[in-house]
């Protein structure tokens, strides 16, 4: 009676398998904090919407968002960089920046982000 095929996974097997596991764990571990920011400025515009933070001056403006900023940290948008403009007779606050960040040696992921206050079509949650 001859010896049956063992089934497994082999040692080299499971070693590149948690290699390969353990990077993109630090991919995503970089890339948190970055994620973590775009969703504090989302935050901040639909708060600002809601509280008719949007209605006053370009300058009132970028006051509350950086009061409101003072709390979330974000550091990659600050009132500065909102870009403020009317459509529909409805006043559209918007941010639009990118985020560098550096992985291994010289390898760095570059992400681009956009939000913005405007309700409709081109706020979509689609990514």
């Amino acid at each position: 009676m001859g010896m049956g095929r063992q089934k497994g996974v082999s040692l080299t097997g499971l070693i590149v398998t948690l290699a390969i596991l353990a990077a993109l764990a630090i991919v995503g571990a970089k890339l948190l904090p970055v994620y973590v920011e775009y969703y504090g400025v989302k935050k901040m515009f639909a708060a600002m919407v809601q509280n008719g933070d949007t209605k006053g001056s370009i300058p009132e403006i970028r006051r509350a968002y950086d009061t409101r900023n003072a709390i979330e940290d974000v550091r990659s948008v600050t009132g500065k960089d909102l870009e403020i403009t009317r459509q529909g007779g409805e006043t559209v606050v918007s941010a639009d920046w990118s985020v560098k960040v550096p992985i291994v040696a010289n390898i760095s992921i570059c992400i681009d982000f956009s939000a913005s206050t405007a309700s409709g079509p081109a706020e979509s949650e689609s990514q």
